[in-house]
């Protein structure tokens, strides 16, 4: 006959004890929903001791309990008597404060878990057990105050990873240290064992009573008749806290998704906007120094910028397309480059600018003048 360890025990002060002897699961020594129904029990500044010997479980039901310890109205002390491994560890944790007895060990490692299916069932559950580690990183992360990437780097590295009360004490994981009879044996299951074992032995049995009016100061339990509907609104709160990691990791799906997505529309637009204004820029409707104004148009408004760019008419001139380079016809001598209108005139070179290149010619006389010069008449007199 199996033996359960879940036990509670009530002072008339209203204070409890509460022992998480055993493995954590729904149908394990452990089940969340009895915690959780205890704990939203307890009147408010009530002293609740939670003391652990477990070896872990069920990932989700610990997150339940978790975060019902930590939601708790009660002033919480959680003690380690014996071990605390796997997500029993994480769950101690949470406490106000934490204490281990110098026999007990703390271990933290990573999340196991394994799924039967194709490749995308498959990679779900790698996704599932990676969002497990995430928020496990961060809870742990909080309580020794470093980043939750070294919590995984040190702890989540596929190995068991076993603290005696003084090397927890020293990584900050626990508040305080205390004394117990001693143990025989100082291997984690000599520990684990000797305490159930004192507990049993000790005739403490479960004694698990809910107190209906209390709960029902809760307004989730306000319309529950009796003692069954108040279980069954439990089951539910049970399984609402056995579905918020799987949510949250498919909320974590969808965040980095739209992300994606965003990261691709953003570099899909900078592409756009890089091509507009190059194309402003190359044929004169704007200039080096005006493109970070119609820049920032198009960032604050595509249309709006679309629009004023494509209103403006291209400026660049035939010399301007020389001065960069080339020109539609070819390359041109490099003596009237640089020379302004001006220059050409008092150095008495126009008429030869005008009959050498006279495409140059037509640019530097638009530049000076505004406009472009009349078409030269050829005069025939035949005798």
């Amino acid at each position: 006959m199996k033996t359960q360890f879940f036990n509670i025990t009530r002072e008339p002060s209203g204070s409890l004890t509460i022992y998480l002897y055993g493995e954590i699961g729904d149908y394990a020594d452990v089940r969340c929903a009895q915690v959780v129904a205890e704990l939203m029990a307890a009147a408010p500044g009530a002293q609740i001791d939670l003391r652990i010997n477990s070896i872990g479980g069920e990932v989700y039901s610990g997150i339940a309990i978790y975060n019902a310890i930590r939601n708790s109205r009660g002033n919480i002390h959680i003690y380690v008597d014996g071990v605390a491994a796997s997500m029993a560890g994480v769950i101690a944790l949470c406490g106000r404060p934490v204490s281990m007895s110098k026999y007990a060990r703390l271990m933290l490692h990573s999340v196991s878990g394994g799924c039967y299916g194709d490749r995308n069932e498959l990679q779900r559950c790698l996704k599932e057990i990676s969002a497990l580690e995430d928020s496990l990183a961060d809870i742990i992360a909080k309580r020794i105050n470093i980043e939750p990437e070294a919590v995984k780097a040190k702890y989540f590295d596929g190995t068991d990873h076993w603290m005696t009360a003084e090397e927890a004490l020293a990584a900050h994981f626990i508040d305080s240290i205390y004394d117990a009879d001693p143990v025989d044996g100082d291997t984690p299951e000599d520990i684990y064992t000797t305490f159930n074992n004192r507990l049993r032995q000790g005739g403490t049995k479960p004694d698990i009573k809910m107190d209906l009016n209390e709960l029902k100061k809760r307004a989730r339990f306000a319309a529950c008749a009796d003692d069954n509907a108040a279980l069954t609104e439990l089951d539910k709160l049970e399984a609402e806290a056995a579905e918020s990691a799987s949510l949250k990791t498919r909320i974590n799906d969808l965040e980095a998704k739209v992300k994606e997505h965003e990261a691709t529309i953003a570099a899909a637009e900078e592409a756009e906007r890089k091509a507009l204004l190059d194309a402003a820029e190359k044929d004169g409707r704007i200039t080096a120094a005006t493109r970070p104004t119609y820049e920032n148009i198009l960032k604050a408004s595509p249309t709006d910028g679309k629009a004023a760019l494509e209103a403006m008419k291209p400026r660049r001139s035939v010399m301007q397309d020389i001065n960069r380079g080339g020109s539609p016809g070819g390359t041109v001598d490099s003596q009237w480059h640089d020379k302004s209108w001006d220059d050409l005139d008092r150095a008495g070179k126009l008429a030869e600018l005008r009959k050498s290149a006279p495409e140059v010619y037509k640019a530097k006389f638009k530049d000076k003048f505004g406009v472009e010069p009349k078409a030269q008449k050829n005069t025939h007199i035949n005798q």
